[in-house]
């Protein structure tokens, strides 16, 4: 009794065997998350990871002649940083993407109050119609306001056929204010959608209570719904000034000498130049400055949403 009795104790006290790898990484819940995650890092990888490496890698490259010399050398970033047509070409694509991206906030914020407060019925319907005009090609619509402002265009053969000018208004086309009235339109419908999102979300019961305690609307809307709707502003202003920043099709189309933005420097460089070292460092400061505007209006408009609530 008691020799049979021994293996089974034995086999009690010999610690059980530890799952095989496979094994944990099938329970583990991390791995189940980055397994689910894999085909959108993998895209990541290869279409952002690799390709900005690259372009890193030959910002550090020279020119000779019609090759490049691969050998390592700051040469670029020091030409960039001492010709002042560097500085000023990108001092001007922030001004200009500065300009359009309050100007596309402040047209499409009504818009996007007016829907989520005052629209009860079909809002999706709405959301459609809005963006509906940005369903075709961003070079159409380029060409349409290229139609619209140029010299023989909507605006200036209806002014002179009331008789308020004499002479087509030159300003409209090929400068900056064509390039900004373009951008401010073509990139409104990304500016709709995340702030139409962060006005729904706002709880109604705030506002029926600062109503109730003596708020006017102009009061509800300034210290209630301004500052929870911040976060899709914040949203909206990224969503427009990054992409606008390097835009090259717009201020080559419409914007002439006077528009012509880092974007068209860059384009320029890896084009007709054919200076690809030279354009990938260009596209590595302008990244960088990017990337630091960024997280400074980030770091304000945080520091300034924590002091309105």
């Amino acid at each position: 009794m008691s020799d049979a009795a021994a293996p089974s104790a034995a086999n009690r006290a010999r610690p059980a065997a530890r799952p095989g790898i496979l094994a944990r990484l099938r329970r583990s819940k991390s791995a189940q998350s980055y397994g689910l995650l894999s085909p959108t890092l993998l895209v990541l990888i290869v279409g952002v990871v690799i390709p900005f490496l690259i372009l890193l890698a030959m910002s550090f490259w020279t020119r000779q002649g019609f090759d490049f010399d691969t050998t390592l050398t700051t040469a670029n970033y020091t030409r960039a940083w001492d010709e002042p047509i560097y500085g000023a070409f990108l001092a001007r694509s922030f001004w200009i993407s500065g300009i359009a991206t309050v100007a596309t906030l402040l047209l499409c914020y009504p818009m996007a109050y007016y829907v989520a407060f005052h629209v009860h019925q079909r809002k999706m319907l709405w959301i459609v119609l809005m963006t509906l005009p940005f369903w075709t090609s961003y070079l159409l619509r380029v060409f349409a306001w290229k139609v619209i402002l140029g010299y023989e265009g909507v605006i200036n053969a209806s002014l002179m056929g009331t008789g308020l000018i004499d002479a087509p208004m030159e300003f409209l086309l090929y400068s900056q204010t064509a390039v900004i009235i373009t951008l401010a339109h073509a990139w409104a419908a990304f500016a709709i959608l995340p702030m139409y999102v962060s006005l729904e979300k706002i709880d109604r019961a705030l506002l029926e209570a600062a109503a109730d305690l003596g708020d006017g609307p102009a009061m509800r809307f300034l210290r209630i719904t301004l500052p929870l709707s911040m976060p899709g502003v914040i949203a909206a202003s990224f969503l427009i000034f990054i992409p606008t920043t390097g835009d090259y099709i717009t201020p080559a189309l419409l914007g002439g000498p006077d528009g012509a933005m880092i974007g068209n420097l860059i384009q320029l460089q890896f084009g007709a130049v054919n200076n690809w070292p030279m354009g990938a460092a260009l596209s590595i400061i302008l990244m960088l400055w990017i990337a630091a505007i960024g997280l400074v209006f980030l770091f304000v408009a945080r520091r300034a949403q924590q002091a309105a609530t």
